[in-house]
């Protein structure tokens, strides 16, 4: 713990000793208000052309490439905020969507083989997965927010009871507040995406692959899952800045995690990211830039709860390298357990078994067709501590729980991340137990036909 407090109070400490040296972002929005402003000053009052604030970008991109901007209709990143000499200010707001649909055909045993009763059948249908109502504004110079909702459950799917999923109430997905003090040092306070691993932190809208890996969220995805997350969320606060020339990003986080009875060990996440050539300044990274930017960042981070721990390390490079597109790569390792502590009430030891996680994505988007195909690899190798398996053979958990996803697929876009569309294959392998009591490998397939529209 005494870490933990040394850790936030050192990032903090360190973003006021830097605020004054730091250079702004360079955002396209800054060379946006740089050209508005040059309106109303006289050419002659080289005075007023000094005293131009810095743009700290204060509402959350969404994904974090400026040209989605031009989607916009209500443009409001152009509308940034000038010192009292140059304008006054006024508070704004921005509405947008993202919407993604599918046709599908998927082997009953692509998501678990061991229990389905027919795992080679194929399940098929069409599915309305992600409909999102996005909000965001600028409330202060200095404060903004972001509200998200989405579907509690996909469309169109089948019920326990035989009927078919047509009516789901929307949920709060995220719900929080940005205040930013510099680029050195901001705070985002309330219900917002958590993780250590840069694929966690994607938006939804700039995937490269059809979706986030398999096994980003296996523990934070739903309420009853061990940390008790909301499709990736968390409640809590989370202090972040950009120093040493706006090449290095900190994100420093206290949330709520698992909580059974408001008495147990609180959350802390954190990621350190090192811009090599440009500065990823979104709240959200993109999975794919589609050729807009020079990108290469390194990153670590770790997440802990009580005896969980999870700590990464991952690797974006996404640069055109021809006149005729541009190349995506997004790789990470991870290591997690609940530890082996079966005596505390707050442990995680029989839900998070000790594993590796390894995740590779590459692809290559022509600019001039504007497809994009694409390649993934994800694999859970499970280490179980005996601990951790409530009694089970540790070697038949592991292999039980351990599978791999091989995948790849083709996406169009019409409009950029406005509007596109993806198909995609994916098979997942895993140990299936035998009545001999070996274990026999076997994948299962599944096809999706996307499409996706995106407005903010």
């Amino acid at each position: 713990m005494k870490l933990k407090i040394l850790l936030f109070s050192g990032s903090i400490l360190l973003a006021n000793l830097v605020y004054s040296k730091e250079k702004p972002l360079n955002t396209a929005n800054e060379t946006n208000l740089k050209k508005d402003s040059s309106k109303s000053i006289s050419s002659t009052d080289t005075t007023a052309v000094k005293k131009q604030p810095i743009d700290h970008n204060l509402l959350l991109e969404y994904p974090t490439f400026a040209s989605i901007r031009k989607y916009s209709g209500l443009s409001i990143n152009r509308k940034q905020v000038l010192n009292d000499t140059l304008a006054s200010f006024k508070p704004t707001i921005q509405v947008g969507s993202i919407v993604q649909m599918f046709a599908f055909a998927q082997q009953n045993g692509y998501t678990d083989p061991q229990t389905s009763t027919s795992p080679t059948t194929f399940n098929k249908g069409f599915t309305l997965y992600r409909a999102r109502v996005l909000v965001g504004g600028q409330l202060s110079p200095q404060g903004s927010f972001f509200l998200e909702t989405d579907l509690s459950s996909p469309l169109g799917g089948p019920n326990a009871d035989g009927t078919k999923n047509v009516k789901v109430a929307p949920i709060i997905l995220d719900a929080q507040y940005q205040y930013n003090f510099s680029n050195a040092f901001q705070i985002i306070a309330g219900e917002q995406l958590v993780s250590d691993n840069r694929n966690g932190l994607q938006g939804a809208a700039s995937l490269l692959a059809n979706d986030f890996s398999y096994f980003q969220y296996p523990y934070n995805l739903f309420a009853n899952s061990p940390l008790q997350g909301n499709f990736g969320r968390d409640l809590g606060v989370n202090f972040r800045g950009f120093i040493f020339n706006n090449k290095f990003e900190y994100r420093l986080g206290v949330f709520t995690g698992r909580n059974i009875d408001g008495e147990g060990p609180l959350r802390y996440v954190g990621r350190f990211a090192y811009n090599f050539l440009d500065t990823e300044s979104g709240y959200y990274y993109a999975g794919t830039n589609l050729g807009k930017g020079k990108n290469l960042t390194w990153g670590a981070g770790f997440d802990t709860q009580g005896t969980y721990a999870n700590y990464s390390t991952d690797i974006f490079w996404d640069e055109p390298i021809t006149k005729t597109g541009s190349i995506t790569l997004n790789g990470a390792f991870q290591y997690m357990t609940g530890g082996t502590d079966l005596s505390s009430k707050y442990s995680f030891a029989t839900l998070i078994p000790a594993q590796t996680v390894q995740f590779l994505e590459l692809g290559y988007y022509f600019k001039t067709a504007k497809l994009q195909p694409w390649i993934k690899f994800e694999n859970q190798a499970v280490s179980a501590k005996p601990e951790q398996t409530s009694g089970e053979s540790v070697n038949s958990f592991n292999k039980q729980n351990s599978n791999t996803v091989l995948g790849g697929g083709i996406n169009y876009f019409f409009n950029g991340l406005g509007t596109n569309l993806r198909l995609s294959y994916n098979s997942r392998a895993y140990n299936v137990s035998m009545p001999t009591g070996d274990f026999d490998k076997k994948s299962y397939g599944q096809v999706w036909l996307q499409l996706q529209f995106f407005i903010f």
